[in-house]
């Protein structure tokens, strides 16, 4: 039987039906016209067999040669024979025991608390599907997707294949379940819905989200550009967070100029606000901001958008777009001060950062003299300033490194499926993922850059216990406005 496999190209999605058939090597190569109008019709009656999938071409192997095919190639992740797993390799690992988790892991159990009483029916999750961009299905080791929506630019296809290489690194230990993911910014299942007269009704569906917010009940989960960002030409977090490593290097912390930087689009109010901070003939405030204009930059080749070439101030400022930004680990990975302008979202392992220990916190209200006080006060305590920075970047490095996100997408995943009241099916409309296709150029390259090459050989990490209430809401309000008193080292802060 012909099988449905998901083909991406670019940031369009097809669906096809592949027979469970290699294509291998054609040997034959056009040399004159004739060979060429035998070898395209050759391809049409391959291409019809495939179709029909007539038994006749069973065991046979073919692919198309790069001389003869351009837009599309195969990657070596495939649809294997078996229904069990995406892969022939078997999880073994060498220990028993494995280290813990890093703390930040403990938020899982409070983003999947609102379900912890009732569970999780089939229901509950189909009532969510307004909101979702896809659904994701896996039965014994197979994902499934079933697409509602185009997601923003190619978001939804780095997601997925961030999960592909989940089940490669740990196969058949990934628990059957079934979920919605949203891949847009703004957080979706708001908790002012589920009360008062008109509420709507609980449970509310669950719906995984890069990013949350006190007044929101969205399931976090890492980034797609953790496996790259196409669009504006970000590698992956592994090969990315390497490039930065060495281009912090080229200046030392205390030959770096002694302002805060920031660079990006002018996506929110706080971002808009950040502009009068900048330079100008009436005041200095310690700030040099600087607008990226992306349309220009693909343009030009991307010439001017190196990460790795921003680690040239003491100080870098972080400051949300339409919600939270990737750009936050980014720029604590340069090892600058990072002057982090009071969020009001979160991703995953934010709510574990400590104020005045991995970064410096700014208050939304006269944020250039907030600004102007952190950067004279850096430039006075240079040891202090540098160690802040230093211990920003070490938490990213560390605590985010890739086999970490790996591990908290394991857990949180597994905690998931514990509360669902129902054995997951594979949905009508739902296509195998197991073959990407994609055109050549970067896509191609973050994904085999990004890709397990083999199965883990060690355990996942072991989920510390939750935390209890009041360490939870310690965290909260330091993450929401940290007081500066509560170190006895800290500066007190500007009126």
């Amino acid at each position: 039987m012909a099988e449905p496999v998901k083909v991406f190209n670019g940031d369009e999605v097809t669906q096809v039906c592949f027979s469970k058939v290699g294509l291998g090597r054609l040997k034959g190569f056009v040399t004159t016209t004739t060979t060429f109008i035998f070898f395209f019709f050759f391809l049409v009656v391959i291409g019809a067999l495939f179709w029909l999938d007539i038994p006749i071409i069973r065991g046979s192997s073919f692919s198309f040669t790069s001389e003869v095919h351009h837009e599309r190639i195969p990657f070596p992740l495939t649809c294997p024979d078996s229904d069990s797993v995406n892969h022939t390799s078997v999880f073994k690992p060498k220990e028993l025991s494995a280290k813990t988790c890093p703390d930040y892991f403990r938020w899982i159990y409070r983003d999947l608390k609102p379900w912890k009483a009732s569970g999780i029916t089939r229901d509950v999750i189909e009532r969510g599907i307004p909101s979702a961009d896809f659904r994701l299905v896996i039965v014994n080791g197979t994902a499934y997707v079933d697409r509602y929506r185009p997601s923003y630019q190619t978001r939804d296809l780095f997601t997925l294949w961030g999960i592909l290489q989940l089940l490669r690194l740990y196969p058949g230990k990934v628990p059957d379940l079934d979920l919605l993911f949203y891949c847009g910014d703004n957080t979706v299942i708001m908790k002012s819905d589920y009360k008062g007269l008109f509420a709507k009704p609980s449970p509310p569906p669950p719906v995984f989200h890069y990013c949350g917010q006190k007044a929101a009940l969205d399931i976090i989960f890492p980034d797609w550009t953790f496996w790259g960002w196409l669009e504006v030409n970000i590698k992956p977090w592994e090969e990315m967070l390497k490039a930065i490593k060495k281009g912090r290097e080229k200046v030392k912390w205390e030959k770096r100029e002694p302002y805060a930087y920031w660079k990006g689009a002018i996506t929110s109010r706080d971002r808009s606000h950040l502009m009068r901070c900048n330079l100008s003939r009436k005041h200095d405030w310690n700030v040099r901001v600087y607008l990226q204009d992306w349309g220009k930059e693909i343009g030009q080749g991307f010439k001017h958008s190196n990460l790795e070439d921003q680690c040239t101030h003491r100080y870098k400022i972080y400051a949300e777009g339409v919600t939270w930004s990737v750009s936050e680990k980014y720029i604590l990975a340069c090892d600058s001060m990072t002057l982090m302008i009071k969020p009001k979202f979160y991703d995953f392992f934010s709510r574990s950062l400590v104020p005045m220990r991995q970064f410096w916190p700014i208050r939304r209200k006269n944020k250039c003299k907030q600004l102007k006080f952190a950067v004279d006060w850096g430039n006075n305590h240079t040891h202090e300033a540098q160690a802040i920075g230093t211990a920003g970047s070490k938490f990213i490095e560390e605590m985010v490194a890739m086999r970490n996100v790996y591990d908290y997408m394991f857990h949180l995943l597994n905690e998931y499926s514990k509360l669902l009241k129902f054995k997951p099916t594979i949905p009508p409309n739902a296509q195998r993922l197991c073959a990407e296709t994609t055109e050549q150029g970067l896509a191609r390259e973050f994904m085999l850059q990004s890709m397990v090459k083999s199965p883990s050989d060690e355990l996942p990490c072991a989920l510390p216990p939750p935390s209890k209430p009041q360490d939870i809401q310690a965290s909260l309000d330091a993450v929401g406005m940290p007081s500066f008193q509560a170190h006895s080292s800290s500066p007190s802060s500007p009126p």
